[in-house]
């Protein structure tokens, strides 16, 4: 079935400018065992004629900017610089920026941050187990951390929402924090991250999904299903496209392609192209709130 081009919403991808700013993690430093295996193409600028070259004719109609691991130090610096290239080249048109909710400075930065205009969210990685086997309960910097949860309180006092990167075996730690803090918009990042691609993996995938989602403040971006080693496999995303959206219903997920980092495992027609086809029997109401509305409510974005 052929789709009409329909207006979208990208809620996830990053710029950077490695000749003028700050990202350790691209300019020596390494990630180690890094999802997607070898990064080095990423260690290149990436900015707005970038983007628009990778999305060619499908260029969304508005884009959500994540923070994308400036140095730590002055994180309000990521957000002036990202704030002064959407004033001249029109993108992005939101931020969610950084904010370390368990540093003692957080109250300041949080209100440095919520002071720029494009600013709806704030992304912390909390501290998450490498894999399902090891996932521990009250580690420090992780969501049961008091400290950090003292900052997380934080975020509704500015109507900021969180933007969390966690893998599905921490999500019980999630759905207790937006239990906890229900004024607060969850917004979950990289559907989970279903690495593992196995029965029993994608059965805790699932059920962890499902516990999140019987919170009510939290939507799910879909996002991140490359595979080390396999690129995009196209029927298996798919399928965990479709299952996400039955989990947390066709008003809560978020088209996303976290480019350029995805860009390492398909071109951003590819992307897009899996996403519509996993929508393509759903009526044209909720496409549009897939693929468009669900983002400008959760960003507070003007709508196309």
């Amino acid at each position: 079935m052929t789709l009409p081009a329909e207006p979208f919403v990208d809620a996830h991808h990053h710029f950077w400018d490695l000749g003028s700013n700050p990202y350790p993690w691209l300019q020596g430093e390494t990630v180690s065992n890094f999802r997607y295996g070898d990064y080095t193409a990423l260690r290149r600028n990436y900015l707005v004629d970038d983007f628009l070259r990778d999305t060619g004719a499908d260029a969304p109609a508005a884009s959500v900017h994540i923070e994308a691991e400036w140095e730590r130090q002055d994180p309000v610096a990521e957000t002036r610089w990202l704030s002064a290239l959407a004033q001249e080249r029109g993108r992005p048109t939101a931020i969610v920026a950084h904010a370390a909710l368990d540093r003692q400075d957080v109250a300041e930065v949080l209100a440095a941050q919520a002071a720029f205009a494009l600013v709806r969210g704030i992304r912390h990685k909390p501290v998450t187990a490498p894999s399902a086997t090891e996932a521990r309960r009250g580690l420090p910097g992780s969501m049961d951390d008091a400290r950090w949860r003292r900052g997380y309180a934080l975020l509704h006092t500015h109507g900021l929402s969180f933007d969390l990167q966690a893998p599905w075996w921490n999500l019980d730690q999630a759905a207790e924090l937006a239990r906890d803090f229900p004024e607060t918009l969850l917004v979950l990042n990289h559907t989970g991250l279903p690495a593992d691609r196995s029965e029993a993996g994608l059965r805790g995938w699932r059920a962890a999904l499902s516990a999140l989602a019987a919170q009510p403040n939290t939507v799910v971006k879909i996002s991140g299903l490359g595979v080390r080693g396999r690129g995009w496999p196209v029927a298996e995303n798919v399928q965990l496209v479709r299952d996400a959206i039955a989990i947390f219903g066709p008003t809560r997920c978020m088209f996303a392609s976290n480019f350029p980092v995805d860009s390492l495992v398909a071109d951003y027609g590819t992307l897009l192209a899996g996403f519509r086809a996993a929508i393509a029997e759903r009526p044209a109401h909720e496409r549009r709130a897939l693929l468009h509305d669900n983002a400008v409510r959760c960003y507070r974005l003007a709508p196309a």
